[in-house]
């Protein structure tokens, strides 16, 4: 076992009323050494005994004074191997205080022969026996820990104050040593931090293989969303592991620490810094209003209940058909209620966005006046796979939820839509469109000035990152699994946003609508997947397998295009856009469907879905969806039956 082992052992079996004796005991040697050398300095000889003999018993004295003084300044609750500023500041008040005391008592009592300068040559050794012998032990366990032990070499990114407080903690520590500093800045490169040499990031790769670093901390919890992007691409191509501190709120609302270290968040590589919320436009439909979010315990939809808690609503009524995702959620947001302080209900209810009945109950009777319809099946491949529970779901559904919404006069109604529904090559991109169809439809009705006063909108926007059926859970879990990592085409581009951004702006959005409206997102710019693969890749610190690196760790396979799926996802049909007074959220003028017509599609498609033909379905849907090309055959799991045979096979059941 070595040295270091041995002693971090006997350290931590220590009791602390044990490690408390030998410190006093340490300290009662210390002391009286520190009185014979306050003599020694003063009068130049080892032992001037004709002025320590008169007073040999403050040897005695002086000991149990200063071990008093100390423990009441709490010197001994400190420990050892992590003293910091407050333990040596004991050690300096300690040491004037005896100082003082001896001086004083001189003064009183008219000591004849006890030279003044004492006390001060007293309380400047003591400082330096105590206090140094203290810092000498420190040194002398982390020089153990550091050279004795299998620590691995690491980088910080970031020499400010975070990054000078996570190398003290990761030196208290066996796991990391900080080899190096890394900084944007150029006056701060050459310098030293802790001992600790700051270098330019543009040289870190020679620095890393001649310091051995694997591994790169990226200490910037107050850095901009694009001051952290571009920290990560002065890493890129470089075999490192990449880890993140906690963010400045978190650390000071105290929910982490700066050396819990993190994986990189796949917003960082988005480079995205979110537009502050407008506070006017997330009261203008969530403050003291009854809101109603639909499919509650989806990934958008968990997150819209989310934000709509932070707006204060008079009521949160969350529908979902999954008895699991409402359980998770309802848990969830009772925790989050009691965070915020909230004395709103909250009121979980299970039901299907196609059950009229249940959903127009549900609005009458908790008075609903803004609602969120997030439910919808959204991947590409089930759907395609399930073409008529597509159609019935995203189209019926949010007919039957839109119209509801319509005859009991709820205040707004929103649509979460996507960009899949523009001309689109899959069942899901088109039964979105046609939901949006929907909403269009009724909102034109309402501005010919029929019943209803329900503003309808809809909000389209990209793929969300970490939601269920992304790409980014699924290759983290391939590179945790040693790979392949999967992608289907290497040109396949992707929009991405947040999961919290789209929740907000969706919100935003639905504000700002006057009816009809379909608002479409900014979602910056595309990113290509196989890009995304290679870095997330890059940052756990392995390299990519392929013709130049034969011997790379991951290798990324290209599995073809699946059924429906486009190489390059729009946000907009035409060219008719114009911008909101949000700078993220724009506003598109997209063609409707005439009302008879549409009335005609909805009813061919509920035929359709009662008699299981699922081909006709998709010939009406390339009907009533402007652009929809569908990318191959119908690959519905379930065979395509006509009504009449469809009634034939039960009628012989």
């Amino acid at each position: 076992m070595a040295r270091s082992d041995r002693l971090h052992r006997r350290l931590t079996t220590l009791s602390r009323a044990k490690k408390r004796l030998i410190m006093v005991t340490a300290d009662l040697v210390a002391l009286p050494m520190a009185l014979w050398s306050a003599y020694a300095l003063r009068f130049a000889e080892w032992w001037p005994g004709r002025y320590i003999e008169p007073f040999w018993w403050l040897f005695l004295v002086m000991p149990v004074v200063g071990v008093f003084v100390f423990a009441r300044l709490g010197l001994y609750r400190a420990v050892v191997r992590f003293m910091g500023p407050q333990a040596l500041w004991a050690v300096v008040k300690g040491s004037a205080l005896l100082a003082v005391l001896m001086w004083a008592t001189a003064f009183f009592y008219q000591w004849q022969g006890f030279p003044r300068s004492v006390p001060v040559n007293f309380a400047l050794v003591t400082l330096v026996y105590v206090g140094g012998t203290r810092l000498l032990v420190r040194s002398y366990y982390h020089w153990l820990i550091r050279h004795y032990t299998e620590k691995e070499a690491v980088a910080i990114y970031g020499a400010g104050g975070a990054g000078a407080q996570l190398a003290l903690a990761l030196s208290s520590g066996r796991e990391f040593f900080t080899a190096a500093f890394l900084d944007d800045d150029p006056a701060l490169w050459g310098s030293t931090i802790k001992g600790v040499k700051v270098y330019d990031p543009a040289a870190f790769r020679s620095v890393a293989r001649q310091l051995s670093i694997g591994r790169v901390l990226l200490a910037m919890p107050t850095a901009t969303k694009a001051q952290r992007k571009q920290a990560l691409d002065n890493l890129a191509d470089m075999p490192v592991h990449v880890q993140t501190v906690p963010s400045m709120p978190e650390i000071v609302s105290g929910e982490a620490s700066v050396d819990q270290l993190r994986e990189v968040e796949l917003e960082d590589l988005l480079g995205r810094d979110p537009v502050p919320p407008r506070a006017e436009l997330i009261d203008a439909s969530v403050r003291d209003k009854v809101v109603m979010v639909t499919g509650a315990g989806g990934s958008i939809g968990s997150e819209m209940c989310r934000q709509v808690m932070r707006g204060s609503p008079r009521a949160l009524v969350l529908f979902e058909i999954s008895e699991y995702g409402l359980y998770s959620i309802g848990q969830e947001l009772e925790a989050l209620k009691g965070e915020l302080a909230g004395d709103f209900p909250i009121y979980a209810l299970l039901g299907s966005v196609c059950d009229r009945s249940r959903v127009e109950a549900v609005i009458r009777h908790y008075g609903v006046q803004t609602l969120y319809h997030a439910a919808a099946y959204k991947h590409v491949p089930i759907v395609e796979n399930n073409v008529l529970e597509g159609v019935r779901n995203n189209i019926e559904g949010t007919r039957v939820v839109a119209e509801s919404a319509a005859r009991l006069e709820v205040e707004r109604c929103v649509l979460i839509s996507t960009d899949k529904a523009v001309r689109p090559t899959n069942v899901m991109g088109a039964t979105k469109r046609m939901a949006e169809l929907v909403l269009q439809d009724l909102a034109a009705r309402r501005d010919a000035g029929t019943a209803h006063r329900t503003i309808f909108s809809m909000v389209r926007f990209g793929n969300v990152l970490g939601s269920s059926g992304s790409v980014v859970p699924l290759f983290r879990r391939q590179i945790e699994q040693g790979g392949p990592v999967t992608v289907t085409h290497p040109d396949i581009t992707r929009f991405f946003m947040t999961i919290p951004e789209a929740a907000l702006l969706v919100i935003q959005a639905g504000s700002m609508a006057e009816g009809g409206d379909v608002f479409v997102l900014d979602m910056g710019d595309s990113v290509k997947i196989v890009d995304l693969a290679r870095r997330m890749i890059q940052l756990t610190g392995l390299e990519v397998k392929d013709e130049e690196h034969p011997a790379g760790d991951i290798e990324i396979v290209f599995t073809g295009l699946r059924p429906g799926e486009k190489l390059y996802e729009e946000l907009l049909i035409g060219d008719n856009v114009i911008g909101t007074s949000h700078p993220k959220i724009l506003r598109a003028q997209e063609e409707r469907l005439p009302s008879e017509a549409l009335e005609t599609l909805l009813d061919g498609l509920r035929d359709a879905e009662q008699g299981l033909d699922c081909n006709l379905a998709c010939e009406l849907l390339k009907k009533g969806v402007k652009g929809f090309a569908h990318s191959g055959e119908v690959v519905d799991l379930l065979p395509p039956y006509t009504v009449a045979s469809f009634s034939k096979v039960r009628t012989l059941q």
